[in-house]
């Protein structure tokens, strides 16, 4: 069975292919748009949406996570790489080295969710507490260290979800939540952010986390306060967009200098009311203030 990143790149294609040679392949231009699994489904909205508005204008999508899509962008192989962490210096260097100069733009916000099963009485965690879960050396092993027992989780052993080492969730979530630690040892490292959010609606055990835009209702998300004790805050495109949310994040698209012609414009069209409307609707917060 193919991933869903998979299928949406394929899709993407064979569309594009269509539309080729459909309408006359010399009259249409390809904006080849890849990485970020955070914002892959809004980047297929997206690309669809614009496509009703510019037919001559095809905007190929595929995921693959941030770090894909940097690594294209540095390669010289995409237009715009989406990307949910920002590139690091040594990325910067490398692709100025190959000649691009990476210009970022900030393209909306997302609250990074903290995923319970539905099951666990659990309603809020602090920062310092999912430094324990998730840290190499953390004390916390068992939902009774948290002082809950949860319905169907045998032995109280968490289950801990993490997302792969190229994703810019789970790089902006170490950098927040553990700053220069690692992970411990045993958690389950999946590939996208739909992945960790069924595992733990499976899972009694588990605790997970992704992008708010992937919670369903056979979740529940915890609440997240910066120290034990203290006033905690719920993901929601509000405090995302104000950054009261503890792991509020931008969410960027990098391109190779300044974006001119299609791919200007197409950029420009998403950061305009109408595009950033499309973002609101899939859960994220706007890059700017806008009225849908």
């Amino acid at each position: 069975m193919l991933k869903p990143n998979t299928l949406i790149l394929t899709s993407a294609l064979l569309a594009t292919a269509f539309l080729l040679v459909a309408c006359g392949g010399q009259d249409r231009q390809v904006i080849q748009n890849k990485g970020s699994d955070t914002l892959v489904n809004v980047a297929q909205a997206w690309a669809e949406a614009y496509q009703k508005i510019d037919p001559k204008t095809v905007v190929a999508v595929s995921g693959g996570g941030s770090g894909t899509g940097i690594a294209a962008l540095i390669n010289g192989t995409v237009d715009i790489a989406n990307s949910s962490r920002a590139m690091k210096d040594k990325e910067v260097k490398l692709a100025k080295d190959r000649g691009h100069d990476p210009i970022r733009h900030v393209v909306g916000y997302d609250a990074l969710a903290v995923y319970l099963h539905p099951n666990n009485p659990l309603d809020e965690i602090s920062i310092p507490q999912l430094a324990e879960i998730y840290g190499d050396g953390g004390s916390y092993s068992k939902w009774t260290d948290l002082g809950v027992e949860v319905p169907g989780c045998k032995n109280q052993e968490i289950v801990v979800i993490s997302r792969q080492n190229n994703s810019g969730t789970y790089a902006y979530f170490r950098k927040v939540i553990l700053g220069v630690d690692d992970f411990r040892l045993g958690t389950r490292d999946l590939h996208g952010s739909k992945d960790v959010a069924e595992l733990v609606e499976k899972t009694p055990c588990a605790i997970g986390y992704s992008g708010l835009a992937y919670v369903t209702d056979h979740l529940k998300v915890a609440c997240v306060a910066q120290q034990t004790g203290g006033e905690c805050t719920s993901p929601t495109v509000t405090t995302a967009s104000n950054g009261s949310y503890p792991i509020a994040r931008p969410l960027f698209m990098y391109t190779s200098g300044e974006p001119e012609g299609y791919v200007g414009e197409y950029l420009s069209w998403i950061k305009s009311n109408e595009g950033q409307c499309i973002i609101v609707n899939k859960g994220y917060a706007p890059a700017s203030e806008v009225s849908c």
